[in-house]
């Protein structure tokens, strides 16, 4: 009996060492239990990185910690600022002085990857950009994220705006302990606004079995990053993965790691928690030659490339295999009172950005209000903008 308890244990082990023993990947990753905190696989985990737009997750925590903290409600309006508005893309396009609900916001802001959005949200909840970074850097503190810095809420790139595989698996974990009740948001397959389905640039979801989140992003100089969750018979595994060189790659490569760690029943003992930093935790890695200079304008997006008819492709290429759930966003219906720190300062919503309206007693003129982004407001990324 106790030899073949023991033979039970040692295969067991020998399946967990058979995957951290596995050729060293070229990138930056981290895979971890989302309950337990336990890491399966790590490389370089704490290299510096640009994160694009997975620095959205952060808004969302800071946000999410706003609304629990009754500075604002889900309700609550997001006024589109002149400075938001020109943010490049991916964005919605909506017009300055647009409103919408936060949560309608924050969708647009997670599925879409929104940058104008994004902008949007940190301004009217923080009260301008900086006093919005200043709180996103306060919480990376708070939760121990000691190799991240943040200047936007949106990603757009800046040497100054930077992050490591291992500090963004402690702000996962932070989001989906604290905030399970969000947690629907980051598997949402698509967004309909009025007569247009924007797709989820997460293509995990609804093809990887049990994937539930959670956020892409990419720039030139960190090439395609991804942070891929999925849950299986009660456990979740969480796969962080910087520095891919195509979204369909790091989609493959996520589900690879997620296949990994499923196969393996015993995870190590180390924790994101007590992950001892090691190798160059200061110098930041720049893709911009190997991702922008090398690639097509159509390759150098969020949105797999196109195919030809018969050539093979990834099964993160291939169409979902059913109707895809979209969840209707727009503007209006904002009834909840305004974010606290816009009524902070006085009255006076946007001191730096003042924003055109109408004299009460004369009848806004027909076609000059806000509306519903078109055809025309869904564009992809731009070489060297963020998604």
């Amino acid at each position: 009996m106790r030899h073949r308890h023991f033979l039970k244990l040692f295969s067991a082990g020998a399946i967990v060492l058979s995957v951290l023993a596995r050729p060293a990947l070229a990138n930056p990753v981290v895979v971890f239990d989302l309950k337990s905190g336990q890491i399966l696989q790590h490389q370089d985990a704490f290299k510096r990185w640009y994160p694009a737009s997975l620095s959205k997750l952060m808004t969302a925590y800071v946000t999410f910690r706003a609304i629990a903290a009754g500075e604002i409600q889900l309700d609550s309006p997001i006024k589109v600022t002149k400075h938001s508005a020109a943010e490049p893309p991916s964005k919605m396009g909506f017009k300055p002085g647009s409103v919408m609900r936060l949560d309608n916001a924050l969708k647009m802001m997670l599925v879409k990857s929104a940058n104008d959005i994004a902008m949007a949200v940190g301004e009217n909840v923080g009260g301008s950009q900086a006093a919005f970074a200043e709180r996103m850097n306060a919480e990376a503190v708070r939760l121990g994220m000691n190799g991240t810095h943040f200047v936007n809420p949106n990603g757009l790139y800046s040497p100054d705006q930077y992050t490591t595989a291992r500090d963004l698996a402690v702000l996962v974990m932070a989001i989906r302990r604290e905030f399970p009740q969000y947690a629907p948001w980051f598997s949402i397959e698509g967004l309909a606004v009025g007569k247009k389905a924007i797709p989820n640039y997460n293509l995990l979801i609804g093809r990887y079995p049990g994937a539930d989140g959670m956020k892409t992003g990419f720039v030139c100089p960190s090439g395609f990053n991804m942070i891929g969750s999925a849950t299986r018979n009660g456990r979740t595994l969480v796969a962080v993965v910087l520095g891919e060189k195509s979204a369909v790659s790091r989609a493959e490569t996520a589900a690879k790691l997620l296949d990994q760690g499923f196969d393996a029943p015993v995870a190590g003992s180390t924790t994101v928690a007590i992950l001892a930093p090691y190798g160059d935790t200061t110098s930041s890695n720049d893709m911009s030659d190997e991702i922008c200079k090398k690639k097509k304008p159509h390759e150098q997006s969020e949105a797999p490339p196109a195919v030809a008819k018969d050539a093979p492709k990834s099964p993160y290429q291939e169409k979902l295999d059913h109707v895809p759930t979209l969840v209707a966003v727009g503007l209006g219906g904002a009834t909840g009172p305004a974010p606290k720190a816009i009524l902070d300062q006085g009255g006076q919503e946007y001191a730096d950005v003042p924003i055109p309206t109408w004299r009460p007693d004369k009848p806004q003129p027909a076609g000059t209000g806000p509306k519903v982004a078109g055809a025309d407001a869904q564009g992809d990324q731009s070489a060297k903008t963020a998604n």
